[in-house]
Order: structure tokens, then sequence, then C-alpha cells
């Protein structure tokens, strides 16, 4: 089967160039597919594979999704999408300490939203590395069988101190010499609960004068006796994630296993093992190969699994979906569009070495998806009254304003004028700033869509603030009229009827932390949270917006974009989040 050269899409990088490499030189063409994951003999069986390349997403079910898996899920999902491939959803659940079923459920929900999925055909790519325990147990026998491994019982300290460091090398263990046959029945007797936890322990056994300390005799099998969230107390014994992954990438057939630049240290091990299991006849060739990027590092943001663990369980933040959070689940919330993180992936490109990525990209790539696909409604956030005197009191007038600006197909909506509006209080200034162009006493300004208008007095409550503004309207200027331009006016304000208006919760969402690099240096990253990360305020909305539906995304004309809240808001009362103003207030 010869494989047609696939033109490299957009966003090109040193990953894509090395499948349009295998691609070309057919390196996958003989390469079999039994319809799942399987041994050599299994593999055997099937067909030749119609995917022409496996990539998998392989995240540990212990947390959350965050942007930084984002990066990882366009990568290889969109690997696999624009070169006839699968990618595999396969969750790491070898560690049953820290794994559960809503981890699982997450991050399904994050992968779809996203817009990708695991289907191809009839078969579904969704796998769990527990599922492969047999095979790993029978991989490890097979270590010991051909000399490969043994069974350990110095202690953990004992391990580290004859490990060696980065110049020195390490030191043979005392129990390395054990025979087949007793290393054997000391594993079954750690699989068949024999001895406590931490008692005994599998090493490979390679080279303890290695140059990679990954290399000398690494730990690939331990005692633990923890129920699991998949194969409950069947196991009480668990592989170590550097000896599960590659194994499980060989079972499913994956061409191009993708890691961050954390494991390419490991990369040996990963080769040597896969070649030891297929001298034994266990798996075929061609074995996965492993490839490494640069994570994502992002200002003003923690990715680290542990500290937002630690920000959830603290109740620094109100659950994993808080929207000042960095999980998907918390950018869906906010907002955040699945659009724009692909924008976002795109831009900042993938490459082998480690830089920070400033968060104003992201908020820009998200400003420049929403600005196309947001309809646009009237907030009055920080609102005060505007009396019309000589407006007739029980008159309702009909208004239009635009759906949006650039899209005249979507048409316009109503929105009702009557004789009292609420306004913004930034709009109305007593003693007018130089090149302040709004409502001032005796100014003018247009009501957008509405009527020029002249005020003509204001209120002021006991403390001095402003709560009231008179003015009077010329009624041959409404906007679209032919008296519309009769009168000049600098000044454009926006408005909504006291009477139709929304009476809305609106929370202002900010940036969780303050400072760019949160915990550097010798902080505690806590002391860096942003005290001001969200205000909630009452604000009154335009009467169309009672019946947004929630994750319903609008521009809130001059102050940003807006979404229903996915969680609070319920029919006829939708809550909003501000997701991201228009443009960037943390620029210095």
């Amino acid at each position: 089967m010869s494989a047609e050269k696939t033109p490299i899409p957009l966003g090109s990088n040193f990953i894509r160039a090395i499948v349009e490499h295998d691609l070309a030189d057919n390196k996958f063409a003989n390469k079999k597919w039994a319809g799942s994951p399987g041994d050599a003999t299994h593999q055997a069986r099937g067909q030749i594979d119609s995917a022409k390349i496996r990539t998998r997403f392989p995240p540990e079910p212990n947390g959350y999704l965050h942007i930084g898996h984002a990066k990882s899920i366009f990568l290889n999902f969109g690997l696999a999408r624009d070169y006839s491939g699968v990618c595999h959803l396969r969750f790491d659940d070898t560690n049953p300490e820290k794994e559960s079923q809503e981890y699982v459920d997450s991050i399904s929900d994050a992968v779809q939203w996203l817009g990708f999925n695991w289907v191809n055909g009839a078969e579904s790519n969704l796998y769990f590395a527990s599922n492969y325990f047999d095979f790993m147990y029978r991989a490890a026998e097979s270590l010991i069988e051909n000399g490969h491994a043994f069974v350990d019982s110095q202690t953990a300290d004992e391990m580290r101190e004859t490990r060696g460091t980065l110049t020195e090398p390490g030191k043979n263990s005392p129990w390395r010499n054990r025979s087949v046959a007793e290393n054997l029945q000391l594993f079954r007797e750690m699989r068949d609960g024999k001895h406590a936890d931490g008692s005994l322990i599998l090493r490979a056994k390679i080279d303890m004068a290695s140059p990679n300390i990954n290399l000398r005799d690494p730990a690939i099998y331990r005692v633990r006796r923890a129920h699991h969230h998949n194969t409950g107390d069947t196991w009480c014994i668990y592989p170590m994630y550097t000896f599960a992954h590659p194994i499980e990438d060989a079972l499913e057939q994956i061409t191009h296993s993708i890691c961050t630049l954390e494991f390419e240290d490991q990369r040996p091990f990963y080769d040597w093992l896969l070649e030891r299991l297929a001298e034994a006849g266990l798996l075929a060739h061609p074995l996965p190969k492993q490839y490494e990027f640069a994570r994502l590092n992002l200002t003003y943001v923690v990715l680290s699994k542990r500290k937002l663990i630690d920000l959830v369980e603290q109740k620094h933040v109100s659950g994993w979906d808080d929207p000042r959070l960095p999980t998907l689940a918390g950018a869906r919330r906010r907002g955040y569009v699945a659009e724009g993180f692909k924008l976002f992936t795109d831009r900042i490109g993938v490459s082998k070495a480690d830089s920070w990525i400033e968060y104003t990209i992201l908020e820009d790539c998200m400003r420049e998806v929403l600005n196309d696909s947001a309809e646009r409604r009237i907030a009055v956030l920080d609102p005060i009254k505007l009396v019309i005197d000589n407006y007739p009191a029980n008159q309702v007038e009909e208004c239009f304003a635009p759906n949006h600006p650039l899209k005249p197909e979507l048409g316009k909506r109503v929105v009702p004028l009557t004789r009292e509006l609420w306004i913004e209080a930034e709009d109305f200034m007593e003693t007018p700033s130089k090149g302040f162009f709004r409502l001032t006493p005796d100014g003018m300004v247009r009501l957008r869509y509405g009527y020029v208008v002249k005020c003509t007095d204001f209120e002021k409550d006991a403390a001095g603030k402003v709560t009231v503004v008179h003015c009077d309207y010329l009624p041959d200027t409404k906007s679209g009229t032919p008296g519309s331009d009769a009168i000049k006016v600098k000044g454009n304000i926006h408005w909504v009827s006291a009477q139709h208006a929304y009476a809305a919760e609106i929370r202002l969402y900010d940036r969780l932390f303050k400072e760019a690099y949160p915990g550097s240096g010798d902080r505690d990253y806590l002391n860096d949270l942003n005290p001001d990360s969200v205000k909630t305020i009452t604000a009154q909305l335009e009467p169309s917006l009672k019946d947004a539906k929630a994750e319903d995304r609008f521009q809130f004309e001059r102050h940003g974009y807006f979404v229903a809240d996915k969680k609070d808001s319920v029919a006829g009362k939708p809550v909003f989040n501000r997701t991201v103003t228009l443009r960037d207030a943390w620029q210095k």
C-alpha cells in the first residue's frame, strides 16, 4: 500500500515534518490493525491499517484538563485528522490512589468540546491503560524470564543512595543477581498479595553506570494496595508510568507518540523496553516512536496539577470549573470558545524550545473569534437614571439595533425607548475633563439608535454622587430618519429603558494572579493571588437578554464579551460572566 504525500496544512511544525517524512518513506505501509489493541499475535490477524498514522492523547484521570492540554489535544487529534489517521483517547490510569470517574468524565467532555472525538467508523478508540494490566504483567514476567528484570528487596532510601549522581555511576543492588526462578516466584508472590506495600519492587536490569539515570535499573512494578476506579481490587501491584506508557502505545499500534520535553530523557528506556518485548515475540515492528515538544508556559496562570488541586481544595476558587482557573472546564464556563483555542495553538506553534507565552495572546485570540461570532447587545453595568422630561410619560417607541454590525444578514432587533432610561454613570460628568464628549451640564449627545438629547439638570445623593440626569430630546433627530443629521454631536452613549430592563447578576472576572510569574523566586504562589479577580454586580440589560440560554455569548457594547453562565443560569434568569474585555486592560 503506497502512502500519498499529504500537503502540510497551515501551521507547519517539526512534528508535521516528521510525519510527512515517515509517510513518504511508507514506514507504516504494512502495519496491521485487528480492530482493537493487542499483542503481536492479535495484530497479525488483522488487515493493513486503514489509518495512515495513529496518535494518542493520554491524560491521567487525576484532575481536570487545563489550557496546556488543549495544545496537546489540537496537536494529536489535528495530526490524525490532517493525515488520514486516527487519534486515540487513552486514560493512563495506572495510579489508583489519585484517579476517579469524575476526572474521566470531565476529560471526555473537554475533548469533545474542543471539537474532537475518538470514533473511527464503527470503531471507538477510547481506551484505558488499566485494561492492559494483564499484558503488562505478562510483559514483566517476560523480562524476568529473559534476564532483563529482577525483584529488589532494598528500601526506597537504599535505592536512592545507590542510584548515583549525574557525575557518579550507581551501584548494583545486592539482589540484582537473583535467579530467574527466584525472581518469578517473588514477583508472583507480589501479585498474590504476600508482601507488604513497599517491601519489594520489580526493576529493569539495564546499566547502573549509564550516564542517563533513567537507565539505571528503573523501577517498573510496585506493591500498592489501593482500590482502582476501573479494575476494583483485582490487583495489588501496579506498573510504573514509564513502564506502562510505551506498552500502551505499542498495543494500540501508535505510530507517533508525542510527549512534552520532560519525557525526553525517558525516550531511551521507552525504546529499550519495546525492543526487548519485540525480541520476545510479544510486540511486532514497526514499533512506536516517541517525539517531544515544549509544553505550554503561560503568564499569569499556574498549570501545575498539584497547585490547581491546592487552589480547589483550599477553596481559593469555587471548584474545578471556576471561570478564573486555567482548566478547560473553567475556560468554557468563562465563555472561552474552542475556535479561540484552535487559533491560539496555531499562533503559538509547536517547537522544541521552552518559552513563556503572554496571556494576552490567548485573550486576543478569543476576542478575534468572538468579535466575528458574538451578536451585540446593550448592557449598563453602572447605572444611573436618565429622565427625558419632554418625552410623553406613557409612550413606548421602537428603536432598531443591528444584531451584528459586520453581518447585516443577522438583521436588527427592537430596543424600546421610554421616558426613563438607564445610562452608565461614567457617561455623565459634572465637570468634564479635556476630551470628554459624552453628557455634561447643558451638553448634547446622541442616544445610540435613538434621539439627540440635551442635558437640563441633574440630581445628587447625600454623598454628592450623581443619581439622576434630566434632559430634553430633539424630536426630529431619531437615528435612521431624514432629520437625524440635522444636529451634529460628538458624543454617543448607550442606554436601556428603565421600564423594560432586565436586572441581572454580572460577574466581572479578571486574572486569578496579579503577577506574571506566580511564585517565582522564593515567593509562595498563593501570595500572588489577585484579590480583585472577580467582582459581582447587578446591571441593567436590554430586555432581549432575559431570554438568553446557558452558554449564549454576546458582545455587550463598549464593555466586552459576556456569556450566560453554564451552571447558574436558569430559564428567564440568566447570569452573565465577563469573558474578556474589548481591549487588554493589563497593558503597562
